[in-house]
């Protein structure tokens, strides 16, 4: 299984993704879902997938063959970020119809994936995509400046009490953390090592990438923080007044 988080902030956008994709008693795998494309000084495309392994695998790998090609149409071409999700929308198509077509046997594989599109390109203002398998997708706005996708439910809660589009990218990125550390806590689908970046608006660079690991100390520092802070907090709730 798969948890990622991207955020659309008036500085800028956060990135972070869990690395596990199959989890069992005998097999784990682990596989980056965080992808950058990134022309410096002109333009950043940051991808994030969950789904078919498979499928996402593939569309990665045409998105940049045909980059390194030069075929056209391809990213680096792009002239806006909506351009440029609706040519991933139409790799997405292309992959799962490709691959399902050949299904055999009667076999009941899901090809499907879901995919974040985050960045920004020349004078357009950073922006932010949740791609779905069907192709089409949608774009953040300032009421939901945040997508997931994959293993998004134990995660969402602390987001929507603490996220706004004018959270500080720092404090942004702490807070995919702990999105993250509650949903690494409840489903074990979901693991280390986790792939985080943050892009500043204009930046036009994507150096701000780094890998997280079990005995990184400013994760394991706020994981502390957050589940002491939260037991503190039960404890001085009003306990429930029962009836005389």
């Amino acid at each position: 299984m798969t948890y990622c988080v991207a955020m659309r902030l008036c500085d800028g956008l956060v990135f972070a993704s869990d690395s596990r994709t199959n989890a069992g008693v005998d097999h784990i795998a682990t596989f980056k879902k965080l992808h950058v494309f990134q022309r410096e000084g002109e333009r950043v495309l940051v991808i994030q997938s969950a789904g078919n392994l498979a499928t996402t695998q593939s569309i990665i790998s045409l998105l940049t063959s045909r980059i390194e090609s030069q075929q056209t149409p391809n990213l680096m071409q792009a002239e806006t970020m909506y351009d440029a999700a609706t040519l991933i929308g139409e790799t997405v198509r292309e992959v799962i119809h490709r691959d399902s077509k050949a299904q055999q046997n009667g076999s009941n594989t899901n090809f499907g994936c879901n995919m974040l599109l985050g960045g920004q390109i020349g004078n357009e203002e950073h922006r932010l995509f949740h791609i779905y398998q069907e192709g089409n997708f949608i774009e953040s706005t300032n009421d939901t400046p945040y997508f997931q996708i994959g293993e998004s439910k134990y995660g969402k809660p602390i987001i929507d009490r603490v996220l706004t589009p004018d959270t500080p990218l720092e404090q942004a990125m702490c807070c995919a953390l702990i999105s993250i550390d509650s949903t690494l806590r409840s489903n074990l689908s979901v693991g280390m090592p986790l792939d985080v970046m943050i892009y500043r608006r204009e930046s036009f660079h994507a150096r701000e990438q780094q890998r997280i690991i079990e005995s990184d100390p400013y994760f394991i520092a706020i994981r502390k923080a957050w589940s002491e802070g939260l037991l503190n907090t039960f404890r001085q709730l009003t306990p429930f007044p029962t009836q005389p």
